[in-house]
């Protein structure tokens, strides 16, 4: 999918290049619609940019079998989105929760066009399939200083309710789980981690491959900002553990892994001179975290059960979490 003329001058234009041409293709965005091209530049400043180059039209197949109106339509919701984001919010975001900078944006037709930093040309050029706890403690640290930068703030233009797995968008998964417990409680976890005092901003698919690191592992810039919206900070961050640990270490780090992230937010809050009460807020998230990895397990139980994230910490969590609200409910 070549760059149409018009993108191709707003590039050009935005960067005081004279010139670009393609260095590789990043990333095929999913289900086909477009792709994350790395261009270099000659004549300006930048030596390369990011683009991330999006096509609308209906794709014929799915890599997992969802192909439907309302799957398009999500995925269409998501690109406005992260347009929104980098219009209207990226510019919150300091160097305690690094992103690219926005250099442009523009759309034709059923394209959209985003141009961005590229984070390989500052320190942040490292990607890691496995983390240490340098990697481990600067995303956690990312993502408490984010949620910490847009806490009770109403997410205008962004999704509603973060996550890409969130149940409203996610009807059809819901509606081929097994019958039983968890599905019957879907509703009401949904509804007690939308409805905590302490929302913020939450990025929504805060997994490893969205992070970029330092040479050192100890600094980190976050990518990806589709699913971004409001919810309850440990949506993420259970998230983001589950995707760089296996199953032993999410259950015997927890506490840990919890404690640093709580150490960095009460950090961030006080640096924003916020106002919040930081120990009802910690109460508050620490018991919603066993309920986000439960929500995020729900999603994964309709769309893919053979998951290798279905595990047995996780299905014990949920098991935990719907026994308590089944409690409550009588």
């Amino acid at each position: 999918m070549a760059l149409n003329k018009r993108f191709k001058d707003t590039i050009l234009e935005k960067t005081g290049a004279t010139a670009l041409y393609e260095i590789e293709v990043i990333q095929n965005l999913w289900s086909g619609y477009g792709k994350i091209v790395r261009y270099g530049l000659r004549g300006s400043d930048y030596t390369s940019v990011v683009v991330k180059h999006v096509r609308l039209p209906k794709p014929e197949s799915h890599p997992r079998g969802w192909n439907t109106d309302r799957s398009h339509e999500r995925k269409i919701r998501s690109y406005e989105v992260e347009t929104a984001w980098y219009k209207q919010w990226a510019s919150a975001c300091d160097d305690t929760c690094r992103i690219p900078h926005c250099l442009a944006l523009d759309a034709e037709g059923d394209e959209v066009l985003m141009v961005l930093e590229d984070l390989n040309t500052t320190k942040y050029s490292e990607r890691r399939n496995s983390v240490t706890w340098n990697e481990i403690n600067a995303c956690l640290k990312w993502l408490a200083n984010f949620h910490a930068t847009y806490m009770h703030q109403q997410p205008k233009g962004l999704w509603k309710v973060g996550t890409y797995w969130h149940l409203d968008t996610r009807p059809d998964e819901l509606k081929v789980m097994d019958n039983g417990p968890l599905k019957q409680a879907a509703h009401q976890i949904d509804h007690i981690l939308s409805n905590t005092p302490f929302l913020t901003i939450v990025h929504g698919d805060a997994k490893l491959a969205n992070f970029c690191f330092s040479k050192d592992g100890k600094e980190v810039a976050a990518v990806d900002f589709q699913y971004v919206g409001g919810g309850c900070g440990m949506k993420d961050v259970a998230y983001f553990v589950g995707s760089c640990l296996y199953e032993d270490d999410c259950e015997e780090l927890e506490e840990q892994l919890l404690n640093r992230y709580f150490k960095e937010l009460r950090k961030a809050l006080t640096i924003r001179n916020s106002e919040i009460d930081q120990d009802a807020l910690e109460a508050n998230w620490r018991e919603l975290y066993p309920v986000a990895w439960t929500d995020f397990h729900r999603f994964l139980k309709g769309w893919s059960p053979g998951h290798w994230k279905i595990n047995s910490y996780s299905e014990r969590l949920s098991r935990e979490v719907v026994a308590q609200l089944e409690q409550i409910t009588q």
